[in-house]
């Protein structure tokens, strides 16, 4: 079995749980709907969508309001969030890292959301590799955006938290990828507030 890795430890344990607890609330799902409702509004036809990094469910649910024909998966390493986000009955959560999960089919969306700043910087390709090979045609990245790489501590812990380009990185690497649609997500927002997140909707050229 794989050994994993120091991040991957540290969400799958107690930290991870903590974290499950911190992220529970209707106005938390509400705002995730509004950021999905606009970075979404692009796609045509989604009839599968699966979110790397699950976490409670919260995305998921979100999701489940806008796309309620699309069969919805989702991977989570933390075992006390992947029991409640496959407990809502409403996607097939699989438990275990984002970096071992192989399906034997594609996805009309992959999407991560606040999940890629927590990989260390040499893991990405892998992860970029994850979003891009289980996408049949689109690619959601919603993370904290810096032009250029920077380490940022979280929480007290160092190591934890890195911004980037992750998108631009994704299109530099992937010649058929191309930009459909960004946007941003402000704390300050009067109705929906959030994460300072970046939202960028990436296709598959045909």
């Amino acid at each position: 079995m794989r050994e994993l890795t120091e991040q991957e430890e540290f969400w799958a344990g107690t930290f991870g749980n903590d974290y499950a607890d911190r992220c529970q609330g209707d106005a938390l799902i509400a705002a995730n709907t509004a950021l999905f409702s606009k970075a979404l509004a692009r796609t045509q036809r989604l009839k599968s969508a699966l979110e790397l990094g699950t976490n409670i469910g919260n995305n998921l649910v979100a999701l489940r309001h806008l796309l309620p024909g699309c069969a919805l998966s989702g991977v989570e390493i933390n075992d006390k969030a992947h029991a409640q986000a496959q407990g809502l009955g409403i996607a097939d959560v699989w438990q275990g890292s984002l970096f071992d999960y192989e399906p034997q089919k594609q996805f009309d969306l992959t999407l991560v959301k606040g999940v890629l700043i927590h990989l260390a910087p040499d893991l990405l390709p892998t992860a970029y590799a994850q979003l891009y090979t289980l996408s049949s045609r689109y690619i959601l990245v919603a993370e904290y955006y810096n032009p250029a790489p920077v380490e940022v501590s979280y929480r007290g812990n160092s190591g934890k938290l890195f911004k980037r380009d992750f998108a631009g990185e994704m299109l530099d690497r992937y010649g058929d990828l191309q930009l459909l649609d960004y946007g941003f997500t402000y704390h300050r927002d009067p109705q929906f507030p959030a994460d300072d997140v970046t939202w960028f909707l990436l296709e598959k050229r045909a």
